[in-house]
Parts: structure tokens; C-alpha cells; sequence
């Protein structure tokens, strides 16, 4: 009975010492560290209290006549007790913040998940030294400066070696040309992720477990060999039992499972990069990682891509192109992880050689410029863009029709963005550089004072180069260089508009296969023209005001009410105008932080320095035989002085933390 007495007292005097403790602390602090510290405290305080009171000559006995003085001096114990755990916790919270740890039930049920994660960040941190990255993982950064075509090549290798997610972040990133120099493009720029096909027993498992039926009741016959094979997904030609060829895209049996486990890994690895090192912060790994985790996600839910579809085949058909077409989804039997397409006929771009030299010069032309027009209309007019139109995602037809292919990276582009990209290609078009500035500003985040002067010359000397003079000149570098010359001003790219130009350097390469003597920049030049003649009809532009007039109206009929009432107010001397300097609550809040921290910080300093000058005297009543009352309250006013402190100590890391996370 008295064990168990005990043990109840203990666990009420911990939790009662944990909520004080958390309590003068002033921000979350984890439980199981309090805890711990309490049960240490209470383990130890018997024993203190004990050499105190001996030390100290102190009388406990109840009859005692300085009972009071006693009980007093043993609480001033106890009270300096808990400021030794408030000042333990915030040392931890400095070094080892709260839920940098995991907690104990959480760490023996991740034990297995974090056995796996950290075999692959061996792998992986193997990976780069074998290739020579080894010092770039380090805070400091490389130690000596290599070729950045060296280091690019390493990049390469590593990344292939790397596996798939690695591979298609290189991929991601070669079509970033704001983020790294020319050479880490060029080498990024030719990674694949072809891969051995998956067998065909797999194959069909998937099959039956997306489709809830045999493959036999859905498809008259499957080609078990596939047409091609990625590291996601592989295709395969088919005929449904309606007779109708299609070709069947299938997710690879344990995709999902491997890129969510090294996308885990990456997202970890933007966020200590761009913590811990110059490159990452300026480069922003830690978004950079989370865009391109978010969009390899999608790239996983065939679902997405079926969308996608439906969408780029509405914008299509808006354009009255009939040269190009998308092929025709069977919903019912597309999934998450299986896409059911009509087969387009035809090769693709870079393997139809033979099939584009039967048309003459002019056809071919004529083919390009389609293709680009229409990419140029989804980019400006409806935003939603095929983001990845290399030649192996086009098919051209005996007909001379172009069949767009893919549609598992597709950009999209507010009403904002797509005017000001159509008013940067008039722009261009005119030559006019202060209007492409313009464009530009708007399109782009700004990080800091711009040269509007100095800009406008660059993008000038830019323009001029790539579009005056006789002859083909201008090719979509125009727009790599557009980057560079951003980056120099301060400018940044959003991923959205990054991804748009992405889709007009990749679509070049295809261009040249079908047109090689095509002037990208001015059939671009010319397609920008006539969208922009387009959007400026009457028709359009009477469209436009009547939907911004339907935005304002009801302020336009507010306004002559509260012109009325600001000409009486004038007039009878009642007008006033009042101005809140902190009217936003954050700046309040901060202020208020700002203001609670410094009052916190006298009150501190104050008290113990009060607490030290009374210590230091050697006058004044006894409390006991051996303790002056002067004494007690100096190590009283220490004892405030030293918990404010740990407050203001644990409350300025807590924001640093709350801030860098929040950035």
C-alpha cells in the first residue's frame, strides 16, 4: 500500500511539475523530455532537501518555532529545482528542438521505415562520391573548382545510377535553364529512363486488378511484347472486343511504392540542402524538390493524365486545326493505373524520316507552323499547354497529320501570365523593348531593386539579335538567353511560366526534324501577332469590358453615395482621415512579440541584478542561524530573474525556427 501510495504521489508531483515547468517556458515543449527531466528532478530532490536542511541547520520539526522560515528556504529549493529544468529544456530547444526527435512510440514503429531510408542515403551519398560529388553534399562546398562540363557529366552519371526518380528529377531539371549554367542542361538534356520491360505476367496482373475482370473480357487480343518501356510505365498495342485498336499504357508493378520512397528522401534532402549550404539556398532546393515531387505524383495518377488529355483536345479543337489531333480516351476502362487510348497511326517524329521526305518543303513548313501555332494558342489563350513535345511524343501520319502524344507533363497558366506573354511576343514582334520590360515585370517575381534601364537596353541587344536581319536567325535560344538575362537583373521565373518556355525549347528540336529550315522566332513572332489581332477584335474586346464592367459595378454604383457623403463631411468640417500604422495583425503580433521579449529581458537583468546586490550584503535580520533574510530574497529575485531569461532564450529560437521554416 505504501508502494502504491508512493507511486501515485510521484506521477501527480511529475504532471504537476511537467504543466508548471511547459507553462514558464512559454512555448511547446515536448512531453516525454519533460517528463524525463521531472522524474530526474524527483529522484534527486529528496536527497537535496535533506543536505540542505543539514547543511543549513535547518529545524523541520513541526513544534518548531521557525517552521515558517524553514518551509520558506526548502520551497526556495524546490522553486530553483524547477528553474534548473526550465533551463535544461531550453538548451534542448536551442539545440534539439521539439519534434526534431521522434517520439517514442513513433520511433519503434518507424525503426523498419528508417532501416530502408537510411541504407538509401548510403547508396545514394556512395553514388556521388563514386562520381566525384562527394564536397558539394558538404556546408562549405566544394573545396576546388572543376569544369562545370565535368561536373555536369558526373551529375549525369549519378543521377542514371541514381534509379528512376533520380533520372527524371535530371530530366526536371534540364529544362530549367534559369536555375543552371548551359553545360549542366546540355548534359542533363540526355537522360533516359528506358528501361527492360516488365513481364507479362505482371503486366496482366495489374490489368485485372485495375480493370475488376479478366484482360480477356475487355480486350480481344493484348501484344504481350510492348511497344515501348519506361521506368513507370510500358505500352502495349491491343484490340478491344469492339474491334477497336488501342494501345494500353500500364504503371510497372512496384513504381509507386519506389518513388514514394525516394521522393521521401529527396524532399529531406532539398530541405537540409538549401539549410545547410550556399548552392541549395540560392538554387531554393527545398521548393524546387516539393514542385517536383508534386508533379511526378500526378505523373503516377493516369487519372491526371486522362484530364490532361481531355483538356489539350479542347483547346485543340477551339483552333480549328484538323492537321493535329489527340487520340480518343476509353474512360470506362482507364484507372489510376492504366490509360486506354485509340492508336494513333503513323511513326514518330524522330524516326519518320522516310515518311516526312514524301512531302514537299512547303508541306512541311506548313505541318511546323501548325504545330507551333497550336502550342502557342494553348500557351496564350486557353493555358493549359503539352509541356514535353519531343519528337518521340509526336507521331506524323501518311496524311501528313501530326498526332500529339504524352500528356503526363502538361503546364497550366493563370489569365495573367497568358496576357503577359502574348504582350511579350508582341512586343518582340514590334521590337520593343521598354513593352517586352513591361511583360516581363509582370510575368516574373521580383527580389529586389530593378535597372528598368538597363533592362530594357539587354533585352533590346537581346531582340536584336535573334530577330533583325535576313535569313533564319531566330531559334528558341532566344528564350534560353531570355532566362539568363532575367537571372542577371534579379528577376525570378515561377515554375508555371518556366515550364511554358521549357515546352517551347523542347518543341524546337521537334520542329527542326519535320521543318529544318523553319525561323522558329519569327513563325512564333507571326502566331503571337495574330493572337494578339485576335484578342483586340471588337467582338473581343467588347467581351472584355462587359466581364470587367461586371466586376466594378457594384462599386461604381457605391461611388456616387460616397462621393455625397465625403462632400457633407467636407462641408460641415466632420471629414477626418485615420491612418492605422499596425492595422494588419501580424505586424501587431510582431510588435507585440518584439515588445514582450524587451520588457521580459529588463525584468530579467533587473532581478538579477537586484538578487546579486542583496546576496553580496552582508547586513540585515537572520532568517534562521545561518540564512539572512537578505540573502533569501536576493536568491528569490535571481531565482524570477533566471526563469525570465530561459523564457526569453527559448521564445527567440522558437521564432527563428518558426520563421525559417515559414521562408
Amino acid at each position: 500500500m505504501d508502494v502504491l501510495a508512493y507511486l501515485v504521489a510521484t506521477v501527480v508531483n511529475v504532471a504537476l511539475v511537467s504543466f508548471v515547468v511547459r507553462r514558464l517556458l512559454g512555448v511547446p515543449v515536448g512531453w516525454p523530455r519533460t517528463i524525463v527531466l521531472s522524474l530526474l528532478i524527483q529522484a534527486g530532490s529528496a536527497g537535496l532537501l535533506t543536505w540542505v536542511g543539514h547543511t543549513l541547520g535547518l529545524d523541520t520539526s513541526i513544534d518548531s518555532p521557525a517552521l515558517g522560515q524553514t518551509f520558506a528556504i526548502l520551497a526556495l529549493v524546490v522553486a530553483w529545482l524547477i528553474a534548473v529544468q526550465v533551463a535544461i529544456l531550453a538548451i534542448l530547444e536551442v539545440f534539439v528542438p521539439t519534434g526534431t526527435l521522434p517520439g517514442p512510440v513513433s520511433l519503434v514503429r518507424s525503426l523498419p521505415a528508417r532501416r530502408r531510408r537510411a541504407a538509401r542515403y548510403t547508396a545514394i551519398v556512395r553514388i556521388a562520391a563514386q562520381h566525384g560529388l562527394g564536397a558539394y553534399l558538404r556546408p562549405t562546398g566544394p573545396g576546388t573548382d572543376q569544369p562545370a562540363s565535368k561536373v555536369a557529366r558526373s551529375l549525369r552519371l549519378a543521377l542514371t545510377e541514381g534509379g528512376v526518380t533520380f533520372v527524371k528529377l535530371g530530366q526536371m531539371l534540364s529544362a530549367r535553364p534559369d536555375l543552371l549554367p548551359e553545360a549542366y542542361i546540355a548534359e542533363l538534356s540526355t537522360l533516359q529512363d528506358r528501361v527492360p520491360p516488365q513481364r507479362w505476367a505482371d503486366v496482366e496482373r495489374v490489368l485485372e486488378q485495375e480493370l475488376g475482370r479478366p484482360v480477356a473480357e475487355v480486350f480481344s487480343h493484348v501484344d504481350q511484347q510492348p511497344m515501348a518501356a519506361a521506368s513507370v510505365g510500358q505500352v502495349h498495342r491491343a484490340v478491344l472486343r469492339s474491334g477497336e485498336e488501342v494501345v494500353v499504357k500500364v504503371q510497372r508493378v512496384g513504381a509507386r511504392r519506389q518513388v514514394t520512397a525516394d521522393l521521401d528522401i529527396i524532399l529531406r534532402l532539398g530541405a537540409w540542402l538549401q539549410r545547410t549550404t550556399g548552392w541549395g539556398r540560392r538554387l531554393g532546393t527545398r521548393p524546387l524538390a516539393q514542385g517536383f515531387a508534386t508533379s511526378l505524383d500526378e505523373e503516377l495518377d493516369y487519372r491526371v493524365e486522362l484530364t490532361n488529355m481531355r483538356s489539350v483536345a479542347a483547346g485543340l479543337a477551339a483552333t480549328d486545326r484538323s492537321r493535329l489531333r489527340v487520340p480518343r480516351a476509353h474512360e470506362q476502362w482507364c484507372t489510376r493505373r492504366v490509360l486506354v487510348m485509340d492508336c494513333m497511326p503513323g511513326r514518330p517524329v524522330g524516326e519518320a524520316g522516310a515518311v516526312l521526305a514524301g512531302f514537299a518543303p512547303d508541306e512541311r513548313r506548313a505541318m511546323a507552323e501548325d504545330l507551333l501555332g497550336a502550342v502557342l494558342h494553348q500557351i496564350v489563350v486557353t493555358g493549359v499547354f503539352h509541356a514535353d513535345l519531343h519528337p518521340g511524343n509526336i507521331f506524323v501520319a501518311d496524311d501528313g497529320t501530326l498526332g500529339l502524344l504524352d500528356f503526363g507533363a502538361v503546364g497550366r497558366l493563370d489569365q495573367g501570365a497568358r496576357t503577359s506573354i502574348g504582350l511579350l511576343l508582341a512586343a518582340v514582334d514590334r521590337q520593343d523593348a521598354i513593352a517586352a520590360a513591361d511583360a516581363l515585370l509582370d510575368l516574373l517575381d521580383r527580389t529586389g531593386r530593378i535597372d528598368d534601364r538597363g533592362l530594357e537596353r539587354d533585352l533590346g541587344q537581346l531582340m536584336l539579335r535573334h530577330t533583325a536581319g535576313p535569313g533564319p536567325v531566330g531559334s528558341a535560344a532566344m528564350f534560353v538567353e531570355l532566362f539568363r538575362l532575367v537571372l542577371r537583373h534579379g528577376l525570378t521565373v515561377p515554375p508555371q511560366v518556366a515550364g511554358a518556355f521549357r515546352a517551347l525549347g523542347a518543341l524546337e528540336g521537334s520542329l527542326r526534324v519535320i521543318s529544318p529550315d523553319l525561323d522558329v522566332v519569327s513563325a512564333a513572332r507571326e502566331h503571337g501577332r495574330g493572337l494578339v489581332t485576335a484578342s483586340l477584335t471588337p467582338t473581343e474586346v467588347r467581351s472584355s469590358l462587359e466581364s470587367q464592367l461586371a466586376t466594378v459595378l457594384p462599386m461604381l454604383q457605391r461611388l456616387p453615395r460616397r462621393f455625397s457623403k465625403i462632400s457633407e463631411d467636407l462641408e460641415a468640417g466632420r471629414f477626418t482621415l485615420g491612418v492605422r500604422a499596425f492595422g494588419d495583425p501580424g505586424d501587431r503580433a510582431f510588435l507585440t512579440g518584439i515588445v514582450h521579449q524587451l520588457v521580459m529581458t529588463a525584468l530579467a537583468a533587473a532581478a538579477t541584478l537586484g538578487g546579486v546586490i542583496l546576496i553580496a550584503a552582508d547586513g540585515g535580520p537572520m532568517m534562521t542561524g545561518q540564512v539572512r533574510l537578505y540573502a533569501f530574497l536576493g536568491f528569490t529575485m535571481v531565482f524570477f530573474g533566471f526563469i525570465l531569461a530561459s523564457r526569453v532564450l527559448a521564445l527567440v529560437f522558437h521564432q527563428h525556427r518558426e520563421t525559417a521554416r515559414d521562408g
